[in-house]
């Protein structure tokens, strides 16, 4: 991949919560359709490094660029509209609406030629939440609420799609869900940075992986290569 064609471009990147520092450096790139997993241990700093691109916390670096455009200084709602689409771990979903509801706060035009998601569209890859679609989110499973929280974010028509530990805390019926939502994005030219821990999941659906340890980059390659490389595997990934 040239630098060129990615969509997202992260150079020396460094963020903060108030005083103290908790990334120290992180580069990374991805381009249309790639999925690339950060992988690490909880604290490592995986959902903070996500965080920073969006600009939900303090950070700087020496490149930030988002589709070819400076992201660095840029707020969030900006950064989401540019086609930057952000799940984060904590869903954020609104609980007193719908299902379709919900889906359609999160509608934007598409981008670039793509064929708009629409509901049906992705009550295809999500056939729970055609089951449920009028039901308020509050009354749904917590691996259903992941669900709808991506779906939305679909709504949105994102290039890209930065999504925090899909699969925490799931039952497997869900994590296989999850799986299928990534290819299918995958198929539609949508890039996927995913913050995970556990490793059976992210090899199964990504094309590379960064591994973080200490909000430092400490690995990183195609997934065939973390599969090969039995020491950082255990310096940084084992329980």
């Amino acid at each position: 991949m040239t630098v060129d064609r990615a969509r997202l471009e992260v150079r020396g990147l460094s963020a903060f919560y108030a005083r103290a520092q908790v990334l120290f450096g992180i580069s990374l790139d991805l381009g249309p359709g790639e999925v690339v997993a950060l992988l690490g241990r909880n604290g490592a700093g995986k959902s903070t490094t996500l965080k920073a691109i969006m600009g939900l916390v303090a950070r700087n670096a020496e490149h930030l660029a988002f589709a070819g455009r400076d992201i660095g200084h840029c707020p969030s709602f900006r950064i989401a509209r540019l086609g930057l689409g952000y799940v984060p771990e904590d869903r954020r979903i609104f609980t007193d609406l719908s299902v379709e509801e919900n889906l359609a706060v999160g509608r934007q035009a598409a981008r670039g030629g793509r064929a708009a998601w629409t509901p049906e569209r992705l009550f295809a890859i999500f056939p729970n939440l055609a089951e449920m679609r009028d039901r308020r989110a509050s009354d749904m499973s917590g691996g259903e609420q992941q669900m709808l929280t991506i779906a939305r974010t679909l709504m949105g028509n994102p290039d890209m799609v930065l999504l925090d530990e899909p699969s925490e805390g799931l039952a497997p019926v869900i994590v296989e869900e999850m799986a299928e939502a990534v290819i299918r994005m995958k198929e539609e030219g949508i890039a996927v940075l995913l913050s995970e821990q556990n490793l059976h999941f992210a090899s199964a659906v990504s094309d590379r992986a960064v591994v973080i340890e200490k909000g430092a980059v400490r690995f990183a390659g195609t997934m065939d290569e973390l599969a090969a490389n039995d020491a950082v595997r255990a310096a940084y990934l084992s329980v």
